[in-house]
Protein backbone atom coordinates (compact mmCIF):
# COMPACT_ATOMS: atom_id res chain seq x y z
CA UNK A 1 0.00 0.00 0.00
CA UNK A 2 2.71 2.76 0.97
CA UNK A 3 5.12 1.21 -1.23
CA UNK A 4 5.17 4.12 -3.99
CA UNK A 5 5.02 6.82 -1.07
CA UNK A 6 8.60 4.89 0.28
CA UNK A 7 10.10 5.41 -2.85
CA UNK A 8 9.45 8.67 -3.17
CA UNK A 9 10.62 9.29 0.30
CA UNK A 10 13.76 7.32 -0.46
CA UNK A 11 14.69 9.32 -3.53
CA UNK A 12 13.54 12.75 -1.50
CA UNK A 13 16.52 11.68 1.00
CA UNK A 14 18.85 10.46 -1.41
CA UNK A 15 18.94 14.04 -2.89
CA UNK A 16 19.10 15.91 -0.04
CA UNK A 17 21.70 13.79 1.49
CA UNK A 18 23.69 14.96 -1.62
CA UNK A 19 23.19 17.71 -1.36
CA UNK A 20 24.00 18.82 2.42
CA UNK A 21 26.36 16.18 2.80
CA UNK A 22 29.05 17.86 0.96
CA UNK A 23 28.34 21.00 3.06
CA UNK A 24 28.27 19.15 5.90
CA UNK A 25 31.96 18.03 5.55
CA UNK A 26 33.00 20.92 4.14
CA UNK A 27 31.93 23.54 7.07
CA UNK A 28 34.12 21.39 9.10
CA UNK A 29 37.41 22.07 7.84
CA UNK A 30 36.37 25.40 7.33
CA UNK A 31 36.55 28.20 10.20
CA UNK A 32 35.09 31.00 9.15
CA UNK A 33 31.22 30.61 7.53
CA UNK A 34 31.25 32.41 3.96
CA UNK A 35 27.90 34.20 2.76
CA UNK A 36 26.00 32.27 0.72
CA UNK A 37 26.15 33.57 -3.10
CA UNK A 38 22.40 33.02 -3.22
CA UNK A 39 20.41 34.90 -0.79
CA UNK A 40 16.48 32.91 -0.51
CA UNK A 41 14.02 35.41 1.33
CA UNK A 42 11.45 33.79 3.29
CA UNK A 43 8.45 34.10 0.62
CA UNK A 44 10.37 32.15 -1.77
CA UNK A 45 11.70 29.30 1.01
CA UNK A 46 7.82 29.07 0.83
CA UNK A 47 7.23 28.65 -1.94
CA UNK A 48 9.66 26.20 -2.87
CA UNK A 49 8.58 24.26 0.25
CA UNK A 50 4.42 24.48 -1.29
CA UNK A 51 6.23 23.63 -4.48
CA UNK A 52 7.57 20.32 -2.97
CA UNK A 53 4.75 19.51 -0.42
CA UNK A 54 1.69 19.97 -2.88
CA UNK A 55 3.13 17.47 -5.81
CA UNK A 56 3.50 15.12 -2.65
CA UNK A 57 0.47 15.33 -0.74
CA UNK A 58 -1.53 14.95 -4.28
CA UNK A 59 0.60 11.91 -5.22
CA UNK A 60 -0.84 10.20 -1.51
CA UNK A 61 -4.36 11.19 -2.11
CA UNK A 62 -4.26 10.28 -6.26
CA UNK A 63 -1.89 7.31 -5.96
CA UNK A 64 -0.74 7.46 -9.83
CA UNK A 65 1.14 4.44 -9.55
CA UNK A 66 -2.47 2.83 -9.62
CA UNK A 67 -4.43 4.68 -11.86
CA UNK A 68 -5.32 8.38 -12.03
CA UNK A 69 -2.58 9.33 -13.80
CA UNK A 70 -3.59 12.20 -16.00
CA UNK A 71 -5.70 13.66 -12.62
CA UNK A 72 -2.72 13.81 -10.86
CA UNK A 73 -0.39 15.37 -13.22
CA UNK A 74 -3.60 18.51 -13.93
CA UNK A 75 -3.83 18.82 -9.77
CA UNK A 76 -0.23 17.64 -8.31
CA UNK A 77 2.49 19.20 -10.63
CA UNK A 78 0.08 20.97 -13.07
CA UNK A 79 -0.59 24.37 -10.43
CA UNK A 80 2.80 24.64 -9.32
CA UNK A 81 4.63 24.72 -12.80
CA UNK A 82 1.88 27.32 -13.75
CA UNK A 83 2.52 29.46 -10.77
CA UNK A 84 6.48 29.27 -11.07
CA UNK A 85 5.62 30.11 -15.06
CA UNK A 86 3.50 33.19 -14.04
CA UNK A 87 6.33 34.15 -11.39
CA UNK A 88 9.25 33.69 -13.98
CA UNK A 89 7.48 35.98 -16.40
CA UNK A 90 6.80 38.62 -14.00
CA UNK A 91 10.25 38.74 -12.56
CA UNK A 92 11.20 39.12 -16.19
CA UNK A 93 9.07 41.99 -16.86
CA UNK A 94 9.89 43.70 -13.45
CA UNK A 95 13.60 42.90 -14.31
CA UNK A 96 13.20 44.79 -17.99
CA UNK A 97 11.24 48.01 -16.63
CA UNK A 98 14.82 48.79 -14.39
Amino acid sequence: MFSGIQEILVLVIIILAIFFVPRMLNRREESAPETPAIQISGKKRLAIAASILWPALMAGYFQPWKSNLFMFLYVGPGPVLFVWLVYWVFVGFRKGER
